[in-house]
């Protein structure tokens, strides 16, 4: 467990904070760069750590991420023009650039400097996996660009979401790492438990620190073979997983390799922005976009399953769509989609968990690890040094695993597939 003060360390991420002052050490995903789809298109709210923000796409195709209200009178730059190079306020007309200047106040007389005097506060931002990264931090301790496979996979091979959660990023994050969950809620065969108490079959599970985070893999005994999972955690909030996705139609498609994750980014204290990924990990085969948007339906998350401001439709107010006829004969939850199920836990939980009420067991040992990291960085940043994961070289060559093998095969297959091949 961990005691309050702790807790609260690790929760609390808005300005001024401990924790606050880590991430803003990272390049963090703010919005797809499918939400910003066009030059002067227009502008997108962004919540971020605790701030309001406005992203805007401007005319050359960069994107400016500011402060959401005008320093004039405070208007909302929401309802801004965007045009010609610059997001303008339709209260007074004052108009700022991607980097926070002003370069044009209409209502003040043409030679005044008083709009050399006035900026906006902008972070940069940087596109890659279809995601938009922005930096929040100071200018001098800015890292290098994030350099996942993710961000060099091509277009064809990769597919990315986003959804939110209205809890602390930490209990998803959490949830996220915590592999051994899924034996329990996400099985949907509720009469099949007899080998969860076969002590072969539960992973053994190891968490090794690296200069990124951790890698943590899980083996089970299946058949007389083999199950090899390996997970990557990437500091301070992105899971890395495998899985084997469809290529091809007919009567026998191809198997393909395809690498999962998710990032769980602070909006503030109690609200999550989930980016969710997936691309093909073989650079030969494009990733099957509809089998990534069957998948998104599946677990919950497709288009048609989010509210405009993106949550979840089954959410808090109708239980999450529970069925408790199919709780009795189904499953252990009776709600459809593993997303779903995730977030009715961990929303369900409260807006902030209480973490010194916790009575942890074995199989929480990467959710531990994890815990240990994020309180060693915020001492690393107070000390002034770089936490783990802000140098893209520790990770830029990891992957996870998820193959089914001999088991004289194991060494050689987690030697071979937890090295990126883009």
């Amino acid at each position: 467990m961990l005691s309050k003060e702790d807790n609260e360390l690790l929760t609390r991420v808005g300005p001024g904070t401990r924790m606050g002052a880590v991430f803003r050490r990272y390049w963090l995903p703010a919005l797809l760069t499918s939400e910003l789809p066009q030059p002067d298109g227009a502008p997108v709210r962004v919540r971020l750590l605790g701030e309001d923000l406005i992203a805007f796409r401007d005319t050359t195709g960069a994107v400016g991420l500011v402060q959401g209200f005008c320093p004039h009178r405070r208007a909302p730059l929401f309802f801004g023009r965007n045009e010609k190079c610059g997001l303008r306020c339709v209260y007074h007309g004052w108009k700022f650039d991607r980097t926070g200047k002003c370069v044009d106040m209409p209502t003040e007389p043409p030679n005044s400097p008083y709009k050399d005097q006035i900026r906006l506060a902008a972070y940069p931002t940087w596109e890659g996996g279809g995601i938009v990264w922005t930096y929040m931090g100071a200018a001098e301790t800015m890292p290098a660009t994030p350099d996942m496979e993710l961000v060099r996979a091509p277009e064809t091979h990769r597919f990315a979401s986003r959804n939110v959660q209205d809890c602390n990023y930490l209990q998803a994050l959490e949830g996220g790492l915590d592999s051994a969950h899924a034996m329990i809620m996400h099985n949907y065969n509720i009469g099949d438990l007899s080998w969860i108490s076969d002590y072969e079959r539960i992973p053994k599970l190891t968490v090794d620190p690296t200069g990124y985070g951790f890698s943590y893999s899980g083996i089970r005994n299946l058949s007389g073979r083999k199950w090899v999972r390996i997970y990557q955690y990437i500091m301070p909030v992105t899971q890395i997983r495998g899985r084997i996705a469809p290529f091809g139609g007919g009567n026998a498609p191809r198997r393909v390799p395809t690498i999962c994750g998710h990032s769980w980014v602070p909006a503030d204290d109690v609200t999550t922005n989930v980016f969710n990924f997936m691309y093909s990990a073989d650079p030969n085969i494009p990733l099957d976009r509809e089998f990534a948007l069957e998948m998104e339906t599946d677990d919950g998350r497709g288009p048609d399953q989010l509210r405009p401001d993106l949550r979840l439709k089954l959410n808090k107010s109708n239980d999450y769509g529970i069925d408790r006829q199919v709780q009795k004969t189904r499953t252990f939850t009776g709600i459809e989609g593993v997303n779903t199920q995730d977030v009715a836990v961990q929303e369900g939980m409260g807006a902030i968990v209480d973490r010194s009420q916790e009575h942890l067991s074995a199989t929480d040992r990467a959710v531990i690890t994890m815990r240990r990291l994020m309180l060693e960085a915020v001492k690393t940043v107070e000390a002034g040094g770089a936490p783990r994961g802000t140098d893209p070289a520790a990770y830029r060559d990891r992957r996870a695993v998820d193959h089914i093998v001999d088991e004289a095969e194991v060494n050689a297959t987690i030697e071979r597939e937890s090295r990126a091949r883009f």
